[in-house]
């Protein structure tokens, strides 16, 4: 089946025109192109001056006389004319300017585009704005009489602004629409060449008035893709448009319509496939060009409704694809560059009173430009920010770590931008440094991205340099994100070689045997609703400007006409109807099926990935005589309970901590960690005691440590944490959380000792070492700790634990000893029993004594003390005396030898 473009050129090769003496004019740049590809294989045997070939923008620019502005540039001169229109009323920053303006002026494009009395208009506008904030009260507030105000002056800031832009002979796409319209009679007594308008659907009213007034003066040839499926379907949208230039066009009441094909009818294999997410489609998609011929590539289009899919797409292509074409370009904010300025500009937007927000600040320092430009400096500043746990930093705490050279680079990089114009200084140079560091061989790719932003920072120096009201870090930032998202990166290729990769708007005209269309769903095909305008549904109506019902439309004649001549057509659509490109599954794809026509071999079907069986396979380590070596290292330095216990909960964490090392990576603490806050109650209570050792306790000192509680306190938080603000927010709480445990504590020691109990301190804090003797091994085993505290209560001596956490009687009550080995459970009594055989094995104690703990979290049970039981309501011995030692020595030594054979691997339990 021949394209539509060829149809075309040899429908005007039989009438024998001289293509030379023809302007073209396309929907799009694109379309042109393959236009001049079907005039070279058409006239390959003649030798010719190639036609003027015109998209409908240049050709409108062209009947306009102006030059186009883009949206930034619009913005500037509207918000020029809203200041010099009534300059004695208030007028808003550009920052909050922008954020309505854009919308106003989309809304100007669009009365322009479809020529509007603008006058009746506004004042149609203002009139329904009145009418919205009507209410009971006879007088309006001062913020509804200018909101009003604002309204009924829209027709003046309107005017100003058009009479401002014509001045400077430029103006925004609408007002080259409007301006085309009303110099075509001028055009066209100037002008006798034949115009050859080509695969229009949707014109708006300039478009008519321009093409119908070619067409009276008869210098001008339409041709229409339409089909005689949709037009003789008078529900079908496909035809919405070009039914109504058929039916009300007063040139085809005298004149033929060309052309009205039968295409659609035509034999099709048409597959609907649903997949998850779209990353699902991507990869999908590169499935289905795998199985295409490599000699069928080039009838072959991949057209993407949602453009954001390209990357993920690109990533899909298989290998099979030799040459490919990809017509739309990669957005710049993108780039991962893009993502380095977007942290810059949220750390210089954000400043506080005590320096740089280390998060932001670690951000930068580990993105990919500020490793290229400080190398190895970058970690180790990170390191540094981390293990002082600095959570404000100053550029000159960062300067004073590095070399001078690094130095003024993170100068430019911290520093405080003071306005707008320095803020772009900083960015220039540092573009500049980035530039200088990369080689030209091997980052080709990032040298490009470079460039572009060096583009960028360069437009941005010439508006503020050209409008002074670009001054503060926020407005330069909306500027600069506006340029951002309008700018892309193009990719080159051979227009005509291999796959062609495309958005939808780049497909009209064009035609291929093989269509692979992907996010076929509800919100991108058709678009939907969008409530993006300041003209309510009625006034549009009234007006005859589109409203969603035009633009659905619209998108329905794309995705027909894309279809139209295709042989094997793949319609991917993202089953998942939340999240990212989420929706359900689109109209068309229904409007298909109940459409059917005899010769379309429609087939659905849902794809998924194949998602492997995943089975966790616990990690096993097999023992080496070096980890034998490092075990003995341990056992001779001394075995902690905590180490033991770690083995308990998971050989492996036992591995990577105590045999191979690995620590934590140090992490800026915000607020004050559970094990910190440990660390502090543990110290002050050590402070607070240590005096009394060897002393009997009297009232008198429990008020007086009471007393100091608030110094102490606050001197452990310090020398943890020097840099960290305890006198506000959450740190302020868990200080006053700490000073709240000790003083109960302490108020329960003075009950205590109120009550007529007698309590002597033994030691506080004692470092305790012992050997084991295991006979089983042959090398020494230590266990080693450090004893919170020894006390006698009423003459029995008691080993004291302090736990921070909540800890409950159950924990240190055992029915069963082969359990404590086993169940992390009673890694408490692993503690408490270690620290009194410790004790006792230094300093032999008396026959019995008690050990425990005393939970802060619990302090109404008490001291918690380790307890033996039979039976679960059984009695608890809390005596400790030889034969529990023996008992847990017996289990002690057990664990110790497992931890120690060669043939026992460390193998990962399940936490």
């Amino acid at each position: 089946m021949d394209s539509f473009l060829k149809e075309v050129i040899s429908e005007i090769q039989a009438k024998d025109h001289n293509v030379s003496e023809l302007i073209f004019v396309l929907p799009s740049k694109r379309a042109g192109l393959f236009l001049k590809r079907e005039l070279l294989k058409l006239y390959s045997d003649k030798t010719f001056f190639a036609p003027i070939i015109y998209s409908i923008e240049e050709f409108t620019t062209e009947l306009s006389g102006l030059r186009q502005i883009d949206t930034i540039q619009t913005l500037f001169d509207f918000y020029e004319t809203y200041l010099n229109t009534h300059a004695h009323l208030e007028k808003e920053s550009l920052e909050v300017f922008s954020s309505w303006a854009q919308t106003l002026v989309q809304d100007f494009n669009e009365i322009d585009r479809y020529c509007i009395d603008n006058d009746s208009f506004f004042s149609y506008l203002a009139g329904i704005q009145d009418l919205n904030h009507w209410y009971l009260q006879k007088e309006k507030t001062e913020l509804i009489q200018k909101y009003i105000s604002f309204w009924n002056n829209l027709s003046e800031y309107y005017n100003n602004f058009k009479t401002k832009l014509l001045d400077k002979k430029v103006g925004y796409q609408g007002l080259l629409y409007r301006k085309a319209s009303e110099n075509v009679t001028d055009y066209i007594e100037k002008n006798t060449k034949k115009h050859i308008l080509v695969g229009f659907n949707a014109l708006n009213n300039a478009e008519q008035i321009i093409f119908q007034s070619l067409l009276e003066a008869k210098i001008a040839e339409v041709y229409w893709d339409a089909d005689t499926f949709f037009l003789e379907n008078k529900y079908h949208e496909a035809s919405l448009f070009i039914r109504d230039y058929k039916d009300n066009w007063e040139y085809y009441k005298d004149n033929s319509f060309k052309w009205i094909k039968d295409n659609f009818s035509s034999s099709k294999d048409i597959k609907q496939i649903g997949v998850p997410k779209n990353i699902g489609q991507a990869k999908l998609a590169g499935q289905i060009l795998k199985s295409i011929p490599s000699k069928d590539l080039e009838r072959t289009a991949l057209v993407l409704a949602d453009e954001s899919l390209l990357l993920p797409v690109l990533n899909s292509l298989p290998d099979t694809i030799e040459s490919l074409n990809i017509t739309m370009g990669l957005p710049l904010k993108e780039v991962p560059v893009s993502s380095f300025f977007e942290l810059l500009f949220s750390l210089h937007k954000a400043t506080h009173h005590k320096g740089l927000y280390y998060k932001s600040v670690v951000e930068i320092l580990n993105s990919q430009p500020a490793q290229w430009l400080l190398g190895s400096s970058a970690n180790e500043l990170i390191s540094k920010i981390s293990k002082e746990n600095l959570v404000y930093v100053t550029v000159e705490k960062l300067q004073n770590e590095t070399d001078n050279e690094k130095s003024e680079i993170l100068k430019l990089l911290f520093a405080p931008w003071k306005n707008a114009l320095n803020a772009i200084e900083q960015c220039r140079k540092i573009i500049q440094l980035l530039k200088n560091g990369l080689d030209k061989e091997k980052s080709p790719l990032e040298l490009e991205y470079i460039y572009h932003f060096h583009l960028v920072f360069n437009r941005l120096l010439a508006l503020c340099n050209s409008y002074q009201y670009v001054t503060t870090i926020a407005s330069l930032y909306y500027l600069y994100r506006d340029i951002i998202n309008a700018e892309t990166l193009d990719f080159r290729g051979e227009p005509f070689r291999g796959l062609q990769l495309m958005g939808m708007l780049e497909s009209r005209c064009l035609d291929f045997d093989t269509v692979i269309l992907t996010s076929v769903n509800e919100g991108i095909l058709p678009a939907g609703k969008s409530m993006n305008s300041f003209i309510p549904y009625d006034l549009k109506r009234a007006y005859s400007l589109p409203t969603y019902k035009e633009k659905d439309a619209i998108y329905t004649y794309h995705f027909y006409r894309l279809i139209q001549r295709a042989k094997t057509v793949y319609l991917i659509y993202n089953t998942e109807d939340d999240g990212v490109g989420g929706g359900e599954k689109s109209r068309f794809l229904y409007q298909l099926e109940i459409d059917k026509v005899d010769k379309h071999q429609l087939s659905k079907y849902i794809a998924s990935s194949e998602i492997p069986k995943l089975s966790h396979e616990p990690i096993v380590i097999s023992k080496e005589t070096s980890i034998i070596d490092r075990i003995k290292e341990l056992a001779l330095n001394g075995l902690s309970p905590s180490a033991l216990t770690a083995y308990i909960r998971n050989p492996i964490d036992f591995y990577y901590k105590y045999i191979l090392g690995i620590k934590e990576s140090d992490q800026v603490e915000e607020t004050i960690a559970a094990n910190t806050l440990g660390t502090v109650i543990h110290n002050t209570l050590e402070d607070l005691y240590k005096p009394l050792e060897n002393k009997y306790v009297s009232v008198t000192d429990v008020q007086k440590m009471i007393a100091e509680i608030d110094e102490v306190i606050k001197y452990h938080f310090r020398k943890e944490y020097s840099k960290l603000d305890i006198t506000q927010g959450k740190n302020l709480l868990i200080f006053e959380v700490a000073k709240r445990y000790i003083y109960n504590f302490l108020k329960s020691e003075e009950k205590l000792l109120k009550s007529g109990s007698e309590l002597k301190i033994i030691a506080i804090e004692s470092n305790l070492k012992t050997e084991l003797k295991i006979p089983e091994l042959d090398f020494p085993v230590f266990i080693k700790g450090k004893v919170d505290r020894i006390d006698e209560l009423d003459g029995e001596l008691r080993i004291i634990d302090y736990k921070t956490g909540k800890v409950n009687k159950s924990d240190v009550v055992l029915m069963d000893w082969e359990v404590i080995t086993d169940d992390y459970k009673y890694s408490k009594v692993i503690q408490i029993l270690a620290y009194a055989y410790m004790q006792h094995n230094e300093q032999a104690l008396s026959s019995s004594f008690q050990a425990g703990i005393i939970s802060f979290k619990n302090l109404k049970e008490g001291f918690l003390k380790f307890g033996t039981k039979t039976s679960v309501r059984g009695k608890v011995d809390y005596e400790v005396t030889s034969d529990i030692f023996d008992e847990y020595l017996l289990q002690l030594k057990k664990l110790i030898v497992e931890i120690s054979t060669l043939e026992i691997p460390f193998t990962e339990k399940e936490v």
